[in-house]
């Protein structure tokens, strides 16, 4: 591109003036005839011209390359063999077709799932953005998406996409698909334990057109449940009830349809959150003692708990008198609590109770019987029950894992975690219990009882029982062998974690699942699969990790703590997984229960097909009937794009360049400019002169 431009010697003003005076001096002399007039107002011409100083610029411009961005769909909906292979070829031929035109400048982007997404879903329309973020609108020829059209992120209409160019889709897949899913159309997210909850689910056959009724297999926590019958494309109730607290994995999977692109999507999973109801705590308090109320505000302080305490005051032989209509104390209703409704207790507490005539003998019998069908029990023992009067003498000794030896020791010892006990749930990591001394005050009395069952958690002096919990068929008892637990209440020599301890012992009984202490538990937080082994053993060996896909994958346990071993792994996949480490297993799932990659499976062109239309691109499956793939030929043009090839690949060529450098040539400059002024001279001097 040429142009003329001035850089003048004078100011433009200077210039002006000379310039007007020129042409009055030149106007005036033809007006009076004045011989070369003419002339010299042309040599003024020429001397303000030169002046003004003339430049001849010549400009030196780049053609700049067409970019045509072209987005690879590499999601999880694009994973099956053949769509795998017509995308991988689709790759080949454009890189080749593309390859051809020097002037065409091809980006290929593969869009993958994000990292740390935990909710898979195809997001092409972003990498677009991305891919052209640095390039000018003007500069964009095309862009090309190859893809099943299973699209998350698209945009609502083409002025979005911030560009004036065809949008192109290839479609893998074929035409005639068929695929069958099942979604949670509604469910609660928690539920109480042991009640009836109901959800409703919903099948798809998605190409097929007889929606004849199909199986759904439902399984909880991997336990199956149920077969149900559902006809596609109607919802379907589920009533269910919540088996245990904290998290429950509900499965409903579909029996698959013949031929369908993937059965990945015949799971839908629902995790529902598993509430306890108030717990119910029977606490009866014997003989008063100082901490005889250590246990009832604890209990009183759990909002969890219902708590009922029977203080025993006036045992029956006791006889001073006192008319029983004036006595404003309330009979134990024995019979109504350990006969009638002693199986609506989650817990029965003997505080420092002794057998006095209150409870009949046969009660005793109940109470055994009570936990050995699961129920929990637990002794809060102080000298009573070294003596003649002790419970540990009825038939309450079938389920007691430690029978007193009569004898009480007094003296001042530290509490202390024994090798179990650091390792058990109920202990272990109690504030104070990693230090020697322990870091807590001392305890004054112990009860001496034989060789105990089950786990002795805590020593006193020498070594003695101090805690220990067993289980006694399906039920749960433990024995403290000690009252001095209100010392560490009342803040003496710096009080103690009473109140984790005494906490961690009732839950543990009420079967609390974070404190089984043989236990593995799985969570995920995003895309990160966490696993929690606790044991009271040794090395429990790694962990076995099988993936949706069905792969497996063993997995090392690292020691966190005495009796917990834990291990963190990033997971490629999302869904169900199952984890399993000797006779135990757990399930979970990693990202979202609903997520959009798997709601639709088929390959469509119906999700691009308006944009295609509505920037003149053209939207075509690359299934070419047998096992190759149907490549549109590439058209470049110049302008605007106004016609539509259903065969072609239209690429709009840019006009866009660079500018490179300027080249500047002075008009007036050098012999040329001075001649020509001494010509005008001469010429003006030679007519005036004759």
């Amino acid at each position: 591109m040429t142009t003329i431009s001035f850089a003048p010697f004078l100011p433009w003003w200077m210039l002006s003036v000379a310039a007007v005076l020129a042409l009055g001096l030149g106007v005036l002399g033809v007006a009076r005839s004045v011989r070369g007039a003419w002339i010299r107002l042309a040599a003024f011409a020429a001397l303000i011209l030169a002046l003004a100083n003339p430049l001849l610029l010549s400009e030196n411009r780049e053609a700049l390359s067409t970019v045509v961005p072209v987005i690879v769909d590499r999601s999880q909906s694009q994973a099956t063999e053949e769509r795998r292979q017509m995308t991988d070829t689709a790759v080949a031929e454009l890189r080749e077709r593309l390859g051809r035109f020097a002037n065409i400048e091809p980006r290929f982007v593969d869009v993958e799932e994000p990292e740390n997404s935990d909710t898979p879903s195809t997001r092409l329309f972003e990498a677009l953005s991305a891919a052209v973020a640095d390039v000018p609108p003007a500069r964009i020829g095309a862009a090309v998406m190859l893809t099943d059209g299973q699209i998350h992120d698209l945009p609502a209409n083409a002025s979005a996409l911030g560009f004036d160019a065809p949008l192109h889709g290839l479609i893998t897949g074929r035409a005639d698909e068929t695929d069958r899913r099942i979604e949670i159309v509604r469910a609660p997210r928690f539920g109480i334990v042991g009640e009836e909850q109901e959800l409703t689910f919903r099948v798809f056959d998605d190409g097929v057109e007889d929606n004849a009724p199909s199986d759904v297999t439902v399984t909880i926590n991997g336990e199956p449940l149920s077969i149900v019958q559902a006809v596609p494309g109607e919802a379907t109730p589920f009533t269910f009830t919540v088996p245990r607290g904290g998290s429950n994995v509900l499965e409903f999977e579909v029996s698959g349809l013949p031929g369908e692109v993937t059965d990945a999507n015949n799971k839908a999973i629902h995790l529902i959150e598993g509430i306890r109801e108030n717990l119910r705590v029977l606490l009866v308090s014997g003989e008063p003692h100082a901490g005889e109320r250590a246990w009832r505000n604890l209990l009183k302080s759990d909002a969890s708990v219902d708590l009922v305490h029977f203080t025993i005051l006036r045992p029956p032989e006791k006889q001073d008198g006192t008319p029983i209509n004036e006595l404003s104390l309330i009979a134990f209703p024995t019979r109504e609590l350990f006969v009638e409704k002693i199986d609506d207790f989650d817990l029965i507490i003997f505080d420092r109770y002794q057998h006095r005539g209150v409870l009949p003998i046969l009660y005793y019998d109940y109470i055994a019987e009570y936990v050995q069908k699961g129920g929990a029990l637990l002794i809060a023992a102080g000298p009573e029950h070294a003596g003649e009067d002790s419970i540990a003498l009825t038939p309450l000794a079938n389920v007691l894992p430690a029978a007193p030896t009569g004898e009480v020791h007094e003296a001042a010892f530290y509490p202390r975690l024994s090798e179990q006990g650091k390792r058990h749930p109920v202990t272990r990591g109690l504030d104070g219990s990693t230090q020697e001394p322990p870091q807590w005050g001392r305890w004054f009395r112990t009860i001496d009882v034989g060789q105990p069952e089950g786990e002795t958690v805590m020593t006193g002096a020498d070594d003695r029982p101090l805690l220990v919990l067993n289980r006694a068929a399906e039920g749960r008892v433990a024995m403290l062998l000690s009252d001095q637990g209100w010392l560490w209440a009342r803040g003496f020599e710096g009080g103690g974690p009473h109140v984790s301890l005494y906490r961690r012992i009732a839950h543990w009984l009420m079967k609390e699942p974070e404190l089984e202490e043989e236990a593995l538990n799985a969570r995920a937080t995003g895309r990160t699969l966490e696993i929690r082994r606790q044991t009271i053993g040794d090395d429990p060996g790694p962990a076995t990790v099988v993936y949706p896909s069905g792969r497996s994958e063993q997995v090392t346990l690292s020691e966190a703590s005495p009796g917990l071993w834990r291990a963190e792994r990033q997971m490629e996949e999302t869904g169900l997984f199952t984890v399993q480490n000797g006779d135990f297993s757990a399930l979970v799932h990693v990202g979202a229960v609903d997520a959009p990659e798997f709601k639709a499976m088929i390959s469509t062109t119906d999700t691009l097909a308006p944009l295609g239309q509505a920037t003149r691109g053209i939207t075509t499956r690359l299934d070419d009937g047998g096992d190759g793939v149907r490549m549109p030929d590439i058209l470049p043009v110049r302008g605007a794009v106004r016609v539509v090839d259903d065969r072609r690949l239209t690429v709009r060529l840019t006009d866009e360049t660079v500018l490179k450098g300027i080249d500047t040539l002075p008009l007036f400059a050098g012999f040329a400019g001075v001649g020509l002024l001494l010509l005008a001279m001469s010429v003006m001097w030679w007519r005036e002169g004759r």
